[in-house]
């Protein structure tokens, strides 16, 4: 069941994902030769208004190939036009490295830029809607987690600085505070810096300062505020609003995330795949059974709100052969009203892929690891 729990989310997120960068392309008259979702081999395909859509083995991703695409070729032609397919699959990868592409009608290269640009980041901004869509499920059920103070930690930090149950955290260090768990978030990053807190009590904001307290046992500081177990139901306007702070906090937090990743603060061990994605979705399975079916429903929407969001970040990195790095050589163009030769940019995007290949053998080798 976790298997098949993991393989619908992914498969949610990678078709939305993919989904943008197809609608946006044909809106804008450019060919998609092939929509697919998983890699390696093809378990089934067939062909529907010129897009050749396949289902493969390993659903760890997926593709949206246009017609002249720099780092494609698209020599398939399409079975439902009558014609015989001339090229076999695409070794198995979905990206080589092409270096004569001509322009073609449909072509990616022929469209304008601006509608390059937009195709390109439609995946990431389609992963974004997705995830607020789901969002909207969560808060509409059961509400959102209001940043209430419920308890104090007797004599700690927040307590000493004067705050009391009931009162409501408006900003920590000026940064705007809307759902409990950011303020979980902010603690657990916190490094023993004084906190500037802005909060409501009876309808008037207060100002203090809280000095985190450090736990010996548990080796970090601590603000000192328990809250966060009740979730309060609002009306539609507070469940869409709320639906788009549940999206912006888990923006925030894969971006926090990868700062520190850069910064090596994370250990390799904090670092998950696809593999380590469906353990993940294996203990929130386990750990919701005894709650019922409703609660198991909306613990995986929540995890598909994670993950969605995660891959449109991750994708708007400037990284050859992902999306930002596509639209970094399109804002090139855009700026030089020239753009960069296509065989230079195929080469980039070639070893982009290929180290993108490396990482996630390590990536898989690290999940594995800690199963074995």
């Amino acid at each position: 069941m976790s298997i098949i729990l993991f393989i619908l989310i992914f498969g949610l997120v990678v078709i939305s994902h993919e989904f943008g960068h197809m609608l946006i392309a044909k809106l804008n008259g450019i060919t998609v030769v092939e929509f697919s979702v998983g890699m390696g081999p093809v378990l089934c395909k067939f062909h529907k208004g010129g897009t050749k859509y396949t289902l493969r083995l390993f659903p760890i991703g997926g593709a949206c190939m246009f017609e002249g695409e720099v780092g494609y070729s698209s020599d398939v032609l399409q079975k439902d036009s009558g014609q015989e397919e001339t090229k076999t699959e695409i070794g198995e990868t979905d990206f080589v490295a092409n270096t004569d592409l001509e322009k073609t009608s449909g072509s990616f290269l022929d469209a304008k830029v601006g509608a390059r640009i937009a195709t390109v980041l439609a995946g990431p901004i389609f992963n974004f809607i997705l995830a607020f869509l789901l969002a909207l499920i969560i808060v509409g059920g059961i509400g959102s987690d209001l940043p209430v103070i419920s308890q104090l930690t007797e004599n700690g930090a927040a307590e000493q600085a004067g705050l009391l149950p009931g009162d409501t955290i408006i900003s920590l260090n000026g940064k705007k505070i809307h759902l409990y768990r950011e303020i979980s978030f902010f603690s657990m990053l916190n490094k023993g810096e004084d906190i500037q807190v802005v909060y409501e009590r009876d309808g008037k904001e207060y100002k203090t300062t809280i000095s985190p307290l450090y736990d010996q046992e548990a080796g970090r500081y601590y603000m000192g505020i328990l809250g966060g177990y009740e979730y309060m139901k609002m009306d539609l306007g507070g469940t869409l609003l709320y639906s788009g702070y549940e999206v912006k906090y888990q923006i925030d937090n894969t971006i926090k995330s990868l700062q520190m990743l850069i910064q090596g603060q994370v250990k390799k061990e904090d670092v998950s795949g696809p593999v380590g994605m469906a353990q993940a979705v294996d203990t929130i399975y386990n750990a919701s059974k005894p709650s019922g079916v409703y609660y198991i429903f909306l613990n995986m929407v929540s995890f598909a709100i994670l993950l969605s969001a995660n891959l449109g970040v991750l994708n708007l990195l400037p990284v050859p052969a992902l999306d930002g790095g596509r639209f970094v050589f399109l804002l090139i163009e855009a700026i030089r009203r020239k753009p960069v030769p296509p065989e230079k940019e195929g080469i980039v995007h070639f070893a982009g892929f290929v180290l993108l290949m490396v990482l996630m053998v390590f990536v898989l080798f690290n999940d594995l690891s800690r199963i074995f």
